[in-house]
């Protein structure tokens, strides 16, 4: 009888459970989006492979559980002619998750769909020394959770004050969630506090006269984790405006982390024992476009 190995099977989707050569097979959604024809799919292999019930992950991911052994070929077969295949398992990029972002959701500044597919494309199941998770999430409202991934991606708008249209009716200082807008009406001036500014674009939303102007960017956070340890990520970045330079960050730090990291390691513990400010420098040299330390 072939020996079954089960490392590959789990990098390939099909996690083992208690019950001797059953899995749960986990499925790669992106950005948390499924077809309503993906969905039918999935409702018959659960049906016919399993026990006719999903789990529904914390990361928009959807898992079949009880299939057996002897069915994953077909259970895969069946899937991918709705497009659907297992999702990635181990120490690689996993699954990419995402709000519904500017394309559905009022709050959105970014098209965050559009961004979880281009990731997909770009960085999906890399080898790397730990598990690796990329959320993207729309706006401040922060529904995905940025900070807790290990490279999070929050849309932001940088604000601008235009005075001539300006009724001074207090609505964008009432609405700052930073306190960072000051109205002056007796010399019919606005202040903003860019040290406090979050970038949320909440005045830019709310303004009835426009007078509020936005230019959409990218925040980034690093290093987040929410296993057996906690850390939030964190901010080390400027707004970014160009999508460019977010895909340039990613891959420096997709780079930074193959080159320093252990086998076995989280992100964050690298950061902390290599060093936040040599992880900056070569982001910073990343989007400069100049070679970094660690470029082959």
């Amino acid at each position: 009888m072939k020996e079954v190995n089960y490392n590959e099977l789990k990098k390939g989707g099909f996690m083992r459970q208690v019950q001797k050569d059953h899995f749960s097979l986990r499925l790669r959604v992106v950005g948390g989006r499924l077809t309503s024809s993906q969905l039918k799919k999935i409702y018959e292999v659960a049906n016919k492979y399993g026990k006719g019930y999903v789990h529904l992950t914390a990361r928009q991911g959807v898992e079949i559980p009880f299939i057996k052994l002897q069915d994953i070929e077909a259970v895969k077969k069946e899937l991918s002619e709705a497009g659907l295949e297992p999702g990635a398992c181990g120490p690689r990029v996993r699954t990419i998750t995402a709000c519904q972002g500017s394309s559905i959701c009022p709050n959105g500044i970014i098209d965050t769909t559009e961004l979880a597919n281009e990731c997909d494309k770009r960085y999906y199941a890399q080898e790397l020394p730990h598990k690796f998770k990329i959320g993207i999430t729309g706006c401040g409202n922060n529904c995905l959770k940025a900070e807790e991934n290990d490279l999070g991606i929050k849309g932001a708008i940088e604000p601008e004050w235009e005075e001539s249209s300006c009724t001074f009716c207090g609505l964008c200082q009432a609405v700052c969630p930073a306190k960072a807008i000051q109205i002056d009406e007796k010399n019919k001036k606005i202040t903003i506090d860019r040290d406090k500014c979050t970038y949320c674009g909440r005045c830019v939303k709310s303004c009835p006269t426009n007078s509020w102007k936005g230019k959409p960017g990218y925040l980034l956070y690093f290093g987040g984790m929410f296993g057996n340890n906690v850390a939030l990520a964190k901010q080390i970045l400027p707004i970014l405006f160009s999508k460019e330079d977010v895909h340039k960050v990613i891959q420096a730090t997709l780079k930074f982390y193959k080159k320093y990291g252990k086998q076995g390691e989280r992100f964050r513990n690298t950061l902390e024992r290599v060093g936040w400010d040599i992880f900056k420098k070569e982001l910073e040299k990343a989007i400069e476009n100049k070679g970094s330390d660690f470029d082959e």
